[in-house]
């Protein structure tokens, strides 16, 4: 049974910091690949990042340049670093992957960036 279980988040002024933390079970995070996805309110569930196998990340232009995408195998997590967050960051960010042609979840996690 794989299962993604979230941690982190919560809330931050505009310029601030936050890590998220993705913990496989079931499937190793260093053989497949993690993205990061988030929803804000009344919109619709956007790609962020992933890291695939081999090390390579790629970023949505939105967060490119402020967010860092990182695993540790040894503690199978994947992480999120958010820097310089703004207001518009704020959503509800889940990590997700894929094994054997199936797609598992994160529980979400909430990120709210206000003042």
């Amino acid at each position: 049974q794989v299962r993604l279980v979230q941690s982190g988040g919560g809330l931050v002024q505009p310029g601030g910091s936050l890590r998220l933390s993705c913990t496989a079970s079931g499937t190793l995070v260093s053989t497949n690949y993690v993205a990061w996805y988030r929803q804000a309110p009344n919109k619709e569930r956007e790609w962020v990042t992933t890291l695939v196998s081999g090390g390579a990340s790629a970023y949505s232009d939105s967060v490119k340049g402020r967010f860092a995408i990182s695993r540790d195998n040894a503690e199978n997590t994947v992480y999120l670093d958010m820097n310089s967050l703004k207001p518009e960051d704020t959503a509800v960010y889940y990590c997700q992957t894929e094994v054997r042609g199936t797609k598992f979840w994160g529980q979400g996690t909430q990120v709210t960036v206000s003042s």
